[in-house]
């Protein structure tokens, strides 16, 4: 994989929760333990990848769902251009192709892939960024 700059491969913003899109089912038990341990540190450590086009979550599906567990009302989200090649996508499951393509459909067509399905990896290393519980709450 080709490294981008940084300027060129993301920005970091806080986005609403409401929207962002889901392409992956999540495991709710993995979804408590997450809940739990932000409300244990107060913050949230690192941001979730998002297409900046059409708002699809691309990795964080439970982190997100932990938020709104929490009642939160943003999200820090590294977005991306997802047609870059500085975004690839595979499959956890070795049965399973993915492409782009069906992750943004199983997006903004809600037919939700079964949880761990896509991997997602880019170019750059995506920063910790340590926002506090209170900010995504107000």
């Amino acid at each position: 994989m080709q490294r981008a700059s940084l300027r060129q491969a993301y920005r970091i913003s806080l986005v609403p929760i409401d929207a962002l899109r889901p392409h992956e089912e999540v495991v709710e038990d993995h979804v408590k333990k997450i809940a739990e341990d932000i409300r244990r540190r107060s913050r949230l450590l690192y941001p979730v990848l998002v297409d900046a086009k059409t708002m699809v979550i691309l990795d964080g599906h439970h982190r997100v769902a932990a938020l709104r567990q929490l009642g939160a009302k943003y999200v820090p989200a590294v977005l991306v251009e997802y047609d870059s090649p500085c975004v690839e996508v595979g499959s956890w499951r070795p049965n399973i192709s993915v492409d782009k393509s069906l992750v943004v459909r199983a997006g903004l067509e809600k037919k939700l892939l079964p949880p761990k399905t896509s991997r997602h990896r880019v170019c750059f290393e995506i920063p910790r960024v340590d926002t506090p519980l209170k900010v995504l709450l107000s």
